[in-house]
């Protein structure tokens, strides 16, 4: 009898550890049909409006899950800081919000390959009472209080341009970053260009001003930026597939045409298959 118990046991033993090395991310979501998405409300790139989910990032997901057999796209709204956690503890199978790739969040995800690429953009007081018109003006001027969305790559951008930690101050997203120029808290804000431009426009406000004269840095790391989605360290399969599909629908131009419905240009912020990987982004090469 006890040898029966054992030789049941060994078997569901067994057949518990096939079935966990069966449940490797792409089979599971394929066999449920759906993807559970996590994404910041940061327009262009990935957005709820009237309960739908949007954007440029979202788009090309949406596109490749479809073409991966997966047709239902859950999104779940995070801020953006907490997206590569959420990814890492499970909360999400995907992080698409046109994050952008560099060597510290590549330690720490896994990511797809360069899906756009884009600049940076800064928002002021209405008139540019500061003359602000680059991060080294910041830097410059030590009574500046700059707001960024809590974990966007700007914060190291201006970091690395000379601007002070007590001269940065952050929010959970941009319509936050706008309120506290608004309410006298930051004399700026910036974000990437598209980004910061289609809140400006969208915000419809005189107190405001875009700055059109922006001076993009030319020697900091991750400028410009290359967006991706971003996957679990353990999820490599998911990530392969899901490149593997999105290197056709860059070649058929869909990808193009999606950037393009959403704003972009599908020229420049465009990014052609294996012309920059995420590799080489990871390792500090662009």
């Amino acid at each position: 009898m006890k040898n029966k118990i054992i030789l049941i046991g060994s078997v569901l033993f067994l057949v518990f550890l096939a079935a966990c090395g069966s449940d490797d991310g792409l089979e599971s979501i394929q066999d449920s049909g759906t993807v559970e998405v996590g994404f910041a409300n940061e327009a262009p790139y990935a957005y709820e409006e009237d309960g739908e989910l949007k954007g440029a990032a979202v788009d090309i997901a949406t596109a490749v899950f479809a073409e991966l057999g997966v047709d239902n796209v859950e999104g779940q709204l995070s801020d953006f800081g907490e997206l590569i956690p959420g990814v890492q503890a499970g909360q999400f199978d995907v992080v698409t919000a046109g994050m952008a790739i560099n060597p510290e969040r590549c330690e720490n995800a896994l990511f797809g390959e360069p899906e756009m690429v884009y600049g940076e953009g800064l928002v002021v007081e209405a008139g540019n009472p500061l003359s602000l018109e680059s991060y080294e003006d910041i830097a410059d001027n030590p009574d500046v209080t700059v707001v960024v969305m809590e974990g966007a790559t700007e914060i190291e951008f201006l970091k690395s341009e000379g601007v002070e930690d007590d001269q940065i101050i952050t929010a959970s997203d941009i319509p936050a970053t706008f309120s506290a120029i608004q309410a006298g808290r930051a004399d700026a804000t910036t974000g990437t260009e598209m980004t910061v431009r289609m809140a400006f426009e969208s915000a419809d406000t005189e107190d405001l001003e875009l700055i059109e004269s922006f001076e993009q840095p030319e020697n900091i790391d991750g400028v410009p930026s290359y967006g991706a989605a971003a996957f679990s360290l353990e999820n490599e399969e998911l990530r392969d597939a899901y490149n593997e599909k999105l290197e056709e629908l860059k070649e058929d131009g869909t990808v193009a045409e999606l950037l393009e419905e959403n704003g972009f240009n599908p020229e420049s912020n465009f990014v052609e298959a294996g012309s920059v990987t995420a590799e080489q982004v990871c390792q500090g090469e662009y």
